[in-house]
């Protein structure tokens, strides 16, 4: 993967800002006990959190996406990360679950953008050659976010400073570090190529583009829908599982989490390089099928070693199959929307399955159901649906990058 030293900072800032902004979200599902006891109300309840912050996203890709469109993708990147990091930081001072609540709303709107803004500047910015693996190293950032919460979660949470315990409510404060990366970006990362060359062209606007393309449009929601299912439907109650159905302390935890997480980035790397090779549609569709025979060691098993194997195993799937969605999103979005559509359409998938994490929670929690049969349940359904949805994807890869339509306008209007 041969790219310049600019290229390269690009890369890394974006990775960066997406590694800490899933480091903000990640936070919150190791402390989902802990908020329930304080605000004396249940898991479920303290969930509606994780409904929030999904349900809102797309609401900030829209906004963000639209700016970013207009005036430049590193500078609404900056603003956007200063964003996510402010409000996040802000939750460890809510006196009530309302306040909470609405504060993780916010931080949604905030979080939504980043995943956008990042892969549109790397994407525009890279030779297409270098795009499957630049595309699962955007996507490892995500895992390597849950991974910094894991390894914070397990060095810092109910240590003592002095006469202070460490709660959940200083692990909050931790979100302001990301604000720290807009400094290397406004030193160090230069605007997208694209974006500079097409500045000064008229260019049409993101509805009249969704007219002409809303076939696929409308599809890639679905299938973000199902994506984000995937990915959320095994990570976010996960310690939640192992705590509240093994019993588990928080070291225990945090390595079995920071293991998944290390699947992960495999994962996210060697299919981001293998759908160069074999195409998007069939690395997505072999990461899918792994999963399916990982479920019984990652859900019913009852050691940490080998729930660890589980984890490790069912992560290497699930974020193998997203390691190829930033690529395949771009490629798939006209070059004067980059900014805005594929951060909308994943996040309007993220609209679609936002109440996943409660959903879980009730069957988990519900009489005769447990974690393990909710997580187990949840995987291999959207596996299974990821599969066949995908075979319908057009395939878009080494698609020319512009912010014009000259090459976009292949793309079909309609299935």
């Amino acid at each position: 993967m041969n790219l310049t030293t600019e290229q390269k900072k690009t890369v890394v800032a974006s990775f960066l800002g997406w590694t800490l902004d899933a480091f903000d979200f990640f936070l919150l599902t190791f402390l989902l006990t802990d908020i329930a006891t304080e605000f004396q109300t249940d898991v479920p309840a303290v969930s509606k959190a994780l409904f929030l912050t999904l349900a809102t996203r797309f609401i900030g890709a829209f906004f963000f996406g639209m700016l970013a469109d207009k005036y430049g993708r590193k500078p609404i990147l900056m603003l956007n990360i200063v964003s996510y990091s402010v409000i996040g930081a802000l939750a460890a001072f809510s006196p009530n679950l309302g306040i909470f609540l609405a504060l993780r709303a916010l931080f949604g709107i905030a979080m939504g953008s980043e995943w956008g803004l990042g892969s549109s500047l790397a994407m525009e910015s890279i030779p297409p050659g270098a795009r499957g693996m630049v595309s699962g190293i955007l996507q490892c950032g995500y895992p390597a976010g849950y991974l910094l919460a894991a390894v914070a979660y397990g060095l810092l949470y109910g240590q003592r400073v002095g006469d202070f315990t460490i709660g959940w409510r200083a692990m909050f404060l931790l979100s302001f570090a990301p604000a720290l990366i807009v400094l290397f970006i406004r030193s160090h990362v230069p605007e997208s190529p694209a974006f500079v060359e097409g500045r000064s062209q008229a260019r049409p606007g993101l509805l009249e583009t969704l007219r002409k393309h809303w076939g696929i449009a409308l599809y890639a929601v679905v299938l973000m829908m199902f994506f984000n299912f995937f990915s959320h439907g095994t990570q976010d109650l996960y310690p939640t599982f192992l705590k509240k159905q093994h019993g588990f302390d928080p070291h225990t935890v945090s390595w079995i989490t920071i293991v998944a997480n290390i699947g992960a980035i495999v994962g996210g790397l060697a299919f981001g390089a293998l759908s160069e090779k074999i195409g998007r549609i069939n690395a997505i569709t072999l990461a899918c099928v792994i999963a399916l025979p990982a479920i019984p060691l990652w859900a019913y098993t009852t050691t940490p070693f080998m729930l660890a194997i589980g984890a490790f195993i069912m992560q290497v799937a699930v974020q193998g199959a997203w390691g190829v969605i930033p690529v395949h999103l771009n490629e798939l979005s006209p070059g004067s929307v980059r900014a805005t559509l594929p951060g909308f359409i994943y996040q309007a998938g993220n609209l679609a399955a936002s109440y996943g994490g409660p959903y879980q929670a009730g069957i988990a929690e519900a009489p005769g159901g447990s974690y393990g049969y909710a997580l187990a349940l949840f995987a291999g359904v959207v596996a299974v649906c990821i599969i066949i949805v995908i075979r319908f994807s057009p395939e878009r890869r080494g698609q020319v990058m512009t912010v014009l339509d000259r090459e976009a306008g292949a793309i079909p209007g309609k299935m």
